[in-house]
C-alpha cells in the first residue's frame, strides 16, 4: 500500500475475540509443539500446533524467534499477543508476559490495564507502603548504546519502588563485550546477579536473543533500528493523558522513520485502536519501511505519506517529531545531510495546529524542534519524558510481582 500524497483505507478492525479462561497471552511456535504458560502453580502443557482445532486462536502469524529449542530446555516462552476477553488483570495474578521485547506483544485490554497501573504509580509517595513493593529485588541495566532518559527513568523507577540497581552505562566499550564476549554469555552472567535485566543494544533482534537465553525477565530498552516498546507504551500513555482518547485520533510521524525504533513501535500500538489515521512525513532517504505499512494495512489502519508538514500538522491531534539519526548512516554522511533539517517544528507549525493538539518527541532533539516551541502548552515532550517513569514503574512491578 503506497502513495505519494493521499491514500484512504478503512481503519476499523474487529474486536471480537474468543473467551479464554485465566490463561497467559504468549505462545511460542517451537519445533514440534506449542507451549502455553500456566499459572505459577501449574506446569507447562504441550499443545497441538494445529490451532484450527484448538480452543485458542492466534490472530497473527507467529514470530520466528531465534534458538527456539532452548525455550523448551528452560521451560519458559517468549511473549506473543493473543487477544483475550476478560483477561485476568485482578490483583495477585501473574503478569501475562515474561519479557517486554516488542510492541506486538500487547493487546488492547492489556494496554488499558498497564495504563491504569501507571496511573497508580503516579500516586506512590516516598516512604509509603507502595514505595517498598520491590524491596529486595535487583535490576541490572545493560546498555550498549548511549542513553539518558531511558536508563535513568528505569533506574529511578526501580528505586522509587524500593528496589536496587546494578548498572553499566556503556557496555559496548566498558564490559567484557569489548573483549569479545558474546551477548548470550553476558546475559547468563548478569542474570546471576539480578532479578530483571533492562537492555539496550545496537543490533536489531538482540533483545530476543537475550530473552531466549535468560531465565529472568528481559526488557528491551531499544535494539538498534528495531523496536523500543517501553517508549511506545509511554507514548500511548501520554497521548491518552493529553488528548483524552486513543480511538479516532490522527497522528503525524515526522523525521527519521526508517531508523527510528520509537515510531515503529508506536505504529504497532496505534494499530490496536479504532479509526486511527497515521501520516508519514519524512525525507525520501528515511521513509517508513514496508513492514510497518504492510502491518497497518493488515489491521485496517489508514495511513498516508506526505511531504507537506504544515498540511499534516493542521489535521493531526499529535505531531510526533523525531531527529535524523546520524549514527545510523555509517559513512554515508551525504545522505544524513540530505535528510537533516528538512522538516522542523517551529512557531509556523504551531500556528496551524489545532488548539487541543500536542507536539511529542522521544528526545534527544537537535534542531528539529525550535526552542521557542517549548513555551507553548502544546509542547508535550518533557511531560512525555516524565511519563516514562510511571510506565516503567508499572512494568517493573508487573514483571516482578504481578498485578
Amino acid at each position: 500500500m503506497a502513495s505519494s500524497s493521499s491514500i484512504s483505507m478503512c481503519a476499523f478492525h474487529s474486536t471480537c475475540t474468543p473467551k479464554v479462561p485465566n490463561c497467559s497471552k504468549e505462545f511460542m511456535d517451537g519445533h514440534s509443539s506449542l507451549y502455553l504458560r500456566q499459572p505459577l502453580h501449574s506446569k507447562l502443557m504441550p499443545l497441538s500446533t494445529d490451532l484450527k482445532h484448538s480452543r485458542f486462536f492466534i490472530n497473527k502469524k507467529p514470530l520466528q524467534w531465534e534458538q527456539t529449542a532452548k525455550l523448551h530446555q528452560r521451560n519458559r516462552i517468549l511473549p506473543h499477543a493473543l487477544d483475550i476477553e476478560n483477561a485476568p488483570f485482578s490483583v495477585g495474578n501473574k503478569f501475562q508476559l515474561d519479557d517486554i521485547i516488542e510492541a506486538q506483544q500487547f493487546d488492547r485490554e492489556t494496554l488499558s490495564a498497564i495504563i491504569e497501573v501507571a496511573r497508580e504509580m503516579e500516586k506512590v509517595q516516598k516512604n509509603s507502603p507502595g514505595s517498598q513493593i520491590l524491596k529486595g529485588y535487583l535490576m541490572a541495566t545493560l546498555f550498549y548504546e548511549p542513553s539518558t532518559r531511558t536508563r535513568l527513568s528505569f533506574e529511578s523507577a526501580m528505586k522509587r519502588l524500593g528496589g536496587e540497581v546494578l548498572t553499566t552505562e556503556n557496555a559496548r566499550e566498558f564490559s567484557s563485550a569489548a573483549k569479545g564476549e558474546t551477548l548470550e554469555d553476558t546475559i547468563r552472567t548478569v542474570e546471576g546477579y539480578s532479578d530483571i535485566i533492562v537492555m539496550r543494544h545496537f543490533e536489531s533482534g538482540a533483545a530476543r536473543r537475550a530473552a531466549v537465553t535468560a531465565d529472568i525477565p528481559i526488557i528491551n530498552a531499544g535494539d538498534g533500528p528495531g523496536q523500543h516498546p517501553t517508549q511506545a507504551l509511554l507514548d500511548v500513555y501520554t497521548i491518552e493523558r493529553e488528548i483524552g482518547k486513543l480511538d479516532g485520533i490522527k497522528v503525524g510521524l515526522v523525521g527519521d522513520l526508517a531508523n527510528g525504533r520509537t515510531v515503529r513501535s508506536l505504529a504497532y500500538l496505534l494499530a490496536k485502536y479504532q479509526d486511527v489515521k497515521i501520516y508519514f512525513v519524512c525525507p525520501d532517504v528515511v521513509k517508513m519501511k514496508d513492514d510497518i505499512k504492510d502491518y497497518l494495512a493488515s489491521k485496517g489502519v489508514e495511513w498516508e505519506e506526505s511531504t507537506d508538514l504544515m498540511e499534516v500538522a493542521s489535521k493531526c491531534d499529535v505531531v510526533y517529531q523525531t531527529r535524523i539519526q546520524r549514527e545510523r548512516f555509517g559513512e554515508r554522511i551525504d545522505l544524513y545531510e540530505e535528510a537533516r533539517g528538512k522538516y522542523i517544528v517551529d512557531q509556523n507549525v504551531l500556528d496551524v495546529m489545532q488548539k487541543h493538539a500536542v507536539v511529542m518527541h522521544p528526545l534527544p532533539r537537535l534542531d528539529e524542534i525550535t526552542v521557542d516551541v517549548d513555551l507553548d502548552p502544546r509542547a508535550a515532550y518533557f511531560r512525555q519524558a516524565k511519563n516514562g517513569l510511571y510506565i516503567r514503574m508499572a512494568l517493573l512491578k508487573l514483571l516482578l510481582v504481578g498485578w
